[in-house]
């Protein structure tokens, strides 16, 4: 595994850190008036979600570890454990389904996902950056109120409550990010 410099660590970089595998998710680049610059880095645990913040100066090496992508295909979840297949060798793995956390909602059957793998022990699931779903429930729109930066609470066929802008209406399809679970556009 390569090493690297405290000053090289970038948000979504997964490190060897303290014996567990850490997924970077913000960092701050602090220069003091007084002593050497450092990188202050906020991490996860890929394997128990735990969160540390650590600082690491320039000077310091870490492990940058290189997780291995495969898309696999969601089968079904059952005793809260989600079924993947990958679809060249039809293998099948299960992941508990806290892994997504709030994004599970987003999880569609048959849906492609990125599975990354450290070694053969998978860590993490990436669903694609947006999905389409149904509005099932929100406010009639109101004619005129278009131009209006105003957003309305509406509830999705996956049960996920979200805004929308004043001019959907119940029963319309919406793309979604799953990255921000906020409105993007019409479907």
């Amino acid at each position: 595994m390569p090493k690297i410099n405290g000053n090289e660590i970038k948000p979504n970089n997964v490190l060897e850190h303290n014996g567990g595998l850490w997924v970077v998710s913000k960092v701050a680049h602090v220069k003091p008036g007084k002593g050497g610059a450092f990188a202050q880095v906020e991490m996860k645990n890929l394997r128990n979600g735990s969160k540390l913040n650590e600082r690491f100066r320039s000077a310091d090496k870490v492990e940058k570890v290189r997780l291995e992508q495969k898309d696999q295909q969601f089968l079904y979840e059952l005793d809260a454990m989600l079924t993947f297949m990958d679809s060249e060798t039809y293998e099948q793995v299960e992941l508990p389904s806290e892994i997504l956390g709030e994004k599970r909602a987003f999880l569609q059957d048959g849906m492609i996902v990125k599975i990354e793998y450290y070694e053969s022990e998978a860590l993490n699931i990436t669903l694609p950056d947006r999905v389409i779903c149904t509005v099932m429930e929100t406010e009639p729109s109101v004619k005129g109120q278009t131009a209006t930066n105003s957003f309305k609470p509406a509830l999705l066929n996956n049960n996920f409550k979200i805004t929308v802008p004043p001019f959907i209406d119940s029963g319309e399809n919406i793309v979604v990010s799953t990255e921000t679970m906020e409105y993007v556009e019409r479907g």
